[in-house]
């Protein structure tokens, strides 16, 4: 699956977080520890804030390891707020248009999963994208749909309700008939102030996720990029909410019920990376 890398905290370069790392993106893009593909070469990007609303984008089909204007960006871009993602294709076309982060209007988003049976699915989940939101849709990806579909669910005045009304049609659909799809959503959203990132699974084990705080600081990621132990592991079924000038808080968030995300946080336990 793919591996990403979400950063909110003071303005940095991105250098630190993508491409030093011993464990860095890059280095996870020739070969992941902690994924189901062994490679995530279908491509990269980028995307970040600065004196816009909306967000920047840099999205590349050749490999990250591949890429030496990835390497110097990464060098001189400097942002408040940013993504970077590695791409392991799960049926769709290796096209710009499908490397992700994905923007629509100040929101950016990024994932790591699938809708199981996406070809077969794909028109039904096309259908909860209201026409307002469909001109955005650029690619063939089933997780551009679902970003599009968080979009026209209220996406702007409610992060967490929209993001969980959209995977409960999701639910809906990969739980209609007799065969149970799979569904895994490993995924963040930002506005450019605050950032979100969610570990969901239905029918299946969902994909690892951490992020590390320290102090207005938050790095929330697929798998460390470093042996360090103050990574701390965001469990399966749960919501990150990291608001700015507030700690970052977990929260359970269930696909299958109606309503989780203002229960209280749940506590969370700090690992040892595993390489």
């Amino acid at each position: 699956m793919c591996r990403w890398i979400a950063y909110r905290g003071e303005t940095t370069s991105f250098e630190p977080y993508v491409t030093e790392p011993e464990h860095s993106l890059i280095a996870q893009s020739i070969r992941s520890l902690q994924s189901t593909a062994g490679s995530n070469g279908d491509g990269f990007g980028l995307g970040w804030y600065g004196e816009h609303p909306e967000p920047g984008l840099y999205r590349e089909t050749r490999p990250a390891w591949s890429d030496e204007n990835l390497r110097y960006l990464c060098r001189h871009l400097r942002s408040h707020l940013f993504f970077a993602h590695v791409r392991a294709a799960t049926g769709t076309a290796v096209t710009r248009q499908n490397c992700h982060p994905f923007a629509c209007g100040h929101w950016m988003f990024m994932h790591n999963g699938f809708v199981g049976s996406w070809n077969r699915l794909r028109r039904k989940v096309e259908a909860l994208i209201p026409d307002a939101f469909y001109p955005s849709r650029l690619g063939t990806t089933d997780s551009e749909a679902v970003f599009l579909a968080m979009m026209g669910a209220g996406l702007d005045g409610d992060p967490l309700g929209a993001t969980q009304r959209v995977l409960q049609a999701l639910v809906g659909l990969v739980n209609d008939g007799r065969l149970r799809e799979r569904l895994r959503f490993t995924s963040a959203i930002a506005n450019g102030r605050d950032l979100y990132a969610f570990r969901v699974a239905v029918n299946d084990a969902a994909n690892t996720l951490y992020f590390r705080e320290d102090g207005g600081q938050v790095i929330v990621v697929s798998e460390p990029f470093d042996k360090e132990t103050d990574w701390t592991e965001v469990p399966p079924n749960h919501a990150l909410i990291a608001r700015a000038s507030e700690s970052v808080k977990i929260v359970p968030f269930d696909a299958t019920i109606c309503s989780s995300a203002d229960r209280e946080p749940t506590p969370t336990r700090r690992i040892s990376a595993r390489r």
